[in-house]
């Protein structure tokens, strides 16, 4: 399976795609970014180069599946950056991709658990543009250097790439890691206060339409 990350960002757009079927350097056999000038482009010139850009390096590369860290999941958001995040969507259905959608918190907890480094006074260490490069580059043979914009869009290709296979069912449950399980298929069981008894879905198996969508079908 080749699916095809990507990491928006308004003025370096960063995309790459994983083989699941292959090791080393040929895990990751395409990246780039697509580069805008914020002084010299206004906010509509900007975004429809990034659809158009977006549309060409789909039909180029042709994956079969699609996923996307967007930080209008979280505290990061910006108008600036919803409207790339409805261009960009935009661009995924005209070209009938299905995609999934990720929290940069989300990416940066899954990159965490291929880095083998130890707690620091019982902490978490931070990660940071380093940190996802390193993740990227021992994910692909452990050589080379990386642009953060296309490490991050990696990254994101590794965690659709293991959500689509378990969609797919070429992987089960027992195959995920514990965050994997976490991502994919939590739910909420309440057994205190007014929730008490009642179950959330929160894993993104279970959210059609809101976190992940089947664009190839219509």
């Amino acid at each position: 399976m080749r699916i095809l990350g990507l990491d928006p960002s308004l003025t370096n757009f960063g995309w790459a795609v994983i083989d699941t079927e292959a090791t080393g350097r040929d895990r990751c056999p395409a990246r780039g970014r697509f580069q805008t000038s914020k002084s010299k482009m206004d906010f509509v010139e900007r975004n429809t180069y990034m659809r158009q850009a977006l549309r060409d390096i789909i039909q180029e590369l042709d994956p079969d599946r699609i996923g996307v860290e967007f930080p209008v999941f979280n505290s990061d958001y910006s108008e600036g950056m919803y409207g790339l995040f409805l261009y960009t969507c935009e661009a995924l259905k005209l070209e009938k991709r299905d995609a999934v959608f990720w929290s940069p918190i989300q990416v940066k907890g899954h990159a965490r658990d291929s880095i083998n480094r130890p707690q620091i006074d019982g902490k978490r260490w931070k990660m940071m543009k380093a940190d996802m490069g390193e993740a990227a580059r021992n994910d692909t043979g452990g050589k080379g250097q990386w642009n953060h914009n296309e490490a991050d869009a990696y990254l994101v290709a590794r965690l659709s790439s293991r959500f689509w296979q378990l969609y797919d069912d070429e992987l089960q449950e027992v195959d995920l890691t514990e965050r994997e399980q976490k991502y994919f298929l939590e739910v909420k069981r309440y057994v205190r206060g007014k929730k008490a008894g009642r179950e959330v879905k929160r894993g993104v198996a279970y959210r059609e339409n809101e976190r992940f969508f089947l664009w190839s079908e219509n």
